[in-house]
Formats: structure tokens, C-alpha cells, sequence
């Protein structure tokens, strides 16, 4: 048995959904399925995540994590982010985790995760870890507020499975430390790594708009703000989103879109 396998696809609904019904041999660490084109790619919630075939990395990674607790299962979506982080920060400075699961350069989103866990007697079955990332496509239609992909940052079209294996590189050694319960180290090496992790900065929840700082991310994954009032909050995912805007950044690559409000 493989320690990792890989399959490729040319085109699939999701490769999330392919590995959730894959029922082949799987590696011994993790399976890790790509596609050129997806049919029905996704985000968190109802987003969508746009790709032009043949342009972009779109992964999904299923491993079995050992002894992890339901509780702590935000630890494996931790561990994904800072492999995407870590694969994409050899390109270019500027690159952050932007709470839950984005990946971003600067105020541009490159990358998005979706974690979809199995749990069962309290600890976690199997983890499915969807990731999208922004290589070489230079237009964007969709709709999305802020998108940017390597090529606009680097000003030249770089090579995607050179990145995927720099990432599943970084994940089989964050993988390592959740195998071996080092959540707490896991936690902070996340912590060192958002977006706007210091200094106030625009949110909004459900009452409105709102300064605040990062005073810290919880175990299970909810955010703690400290508003500017002094005032301690915590959200869970979709409660709070931050308010980016930010028009000066087009004057870093001419190709880049206008910096506005995120969705």
C-alpha cells in the first residue's frame, strides 16, 4: 500500500464528493484526488469556487486521523490552511490564513478550504479536506469580490504540480504533529498566521459594522474579538466576516482586481 495516493482526474462534480464515495485502495498516510475542471466545486455554506479548467489546483486530501478527539477536529482544517500557507509563502511574502479556512495574499484571496469530518464515539473517523487554489488563471467572471492567483502575484505562470507537492509535503508534516497531539502547538503556529492578527481592524456580524482585534481562536475553531469598546466576543464560523477594502492594491500588479467589501 502506497503511503500516499494520488488520482487524477480530468473532470468530476466535486473531489470532495469523489473521495467521499471512493471506495478503492486508499495510502497508508492520506488520498489525495485532483481535477482539471469541477462541475460543482464549492465553499463553505452555499459558496461556490470558480476555476478555469486546466488553470488552477483543485485537491481534495482524505486522511484518518489518529485519536482525535470530535472536539479538536478544527485542528485538521488548521493543519490544511497552514500547508497551503506555508506551499504559497515560497512565492511571494504577504501570505496569511484568514480565519476559518481562506488563505489569502494580502486582502486577495488565493485559496479556499472546505473540511468535511466523520465522527463517531467522540473521536474523528476521516477527514476530507477540499482545497481550491488560484495558480494561473488571469480573469475571474464569477462574481467573487477579491480574487487573485499566483501568476497576477509572481507576474508569470507558475507550475501547479510544483505547488501541490510542496503542499502535501507541508500537510503530511502538520498531519504529524495532530497524529502526535501537538494541538497546542498546531494552535499557535495558526495563531501566528491570520490575516489582521494584530492591531483593530473592520468586521461585521449581525448588528453591524464594527472595530475590533483578534484576541485569540479557540480550540474548536471560534474566533474571539476584542471591540474596540473593550468588549469580548466569540463567533462561530459565518457569524462575523471581515470588511475589506483596500483600492490601492491594484497598484501592485496591473492585472489585479479593485480591492472591495468581502462577501
Amino acid at each position: 500500500m502506497e503511503l500516499i495516493k494520488t488520482i487524477r482526474l480530468d473532470e468530476t462534480t466535486s473531489t470532495n464528493l469523489y473521495l467521499r464515495n471512493y471506495a478503492g485502495d486508499e495510502g497508508r498516510l492520506m488520498t489525495v484526488v485532483t481535477a482539471e475542471h469541477q462541475t460543482a466545486g464549492r465553499g463553505q455554506g452555499r459558496n461556490t469556487w470558480e476555476s478555469e479548467a486546466g488553470k488552477n489546483l483543485l485537491f481534495s486530501i482524505k486522511t484518518r486521523p489518529e485519536r482525535l478527539a470530535a472536539r479538536r477536529q478544527f485542528a485538521m482544517l488548521e493543519a490544511g490552511a497552514l500547508a497551503v500557507r506555508d506551499a504559497l509563502a515560497a512565492y511571494a511574502d504577504g501570505i496569511t490564513v484568514k480565519w476559518p479556512n481562506d488563505v489569502y495574499w494580502h486582502d486577495l484571496k488565493i485559496s479556499g478550504t472546505l473540511s468535511e469530518c466523520t465522527v463517531s464515539g467522540g473521536l474523528v473517523g476521516t477527514c476530507v479536506l477540499g482545497t481550491g487554489i488560484n495558480i494561473n488563471q488571469q480573469t475571474f467572471t464569477g462574481g467573487a469580490p477579491n480574487p487573485v492567483s499566483l501568476c497576477h502575484v509572481t507576474g508569470h505562470d507558475v507550475c501547479r504540480d510544483e505547488v501541490l507537492d510542496a503542499v502535501i509535503t507541508r500537510f503530511a508534516h502538520y498531519l504529524g504533529m495532530v497524529n502526535a497531539g501537538a494541538y497546542d502547538d498546531i494552535d499557535a503556529l495558526y495563531a501566528a498566521a491570520l490575516y489582521r492578527r494584530t492591531g483593530l481592524h473592520a468586521y461585521r456580524d449581525a448588528s453591524g459594522e464594527f472595530m475590533a482585534e483578534v484576541e485569540r481562536v479557540e480550540p474548536d475553531g471560534r474566533l474571539v474579538l476584542r471591540k474596540a469598546d473593550g468588549e469580548v466576543k466569540e463567533y462561530l464560523f459565518k457569524e462575523v466576516e471581515h470588511v475589506i477594502t483596500n483600492p490601492n492594491l491594484t497598484k501592485t500588479r496591473p492585472n489585479l482586481p479593485k480591492g472591495r467589501e468581502l462577501d
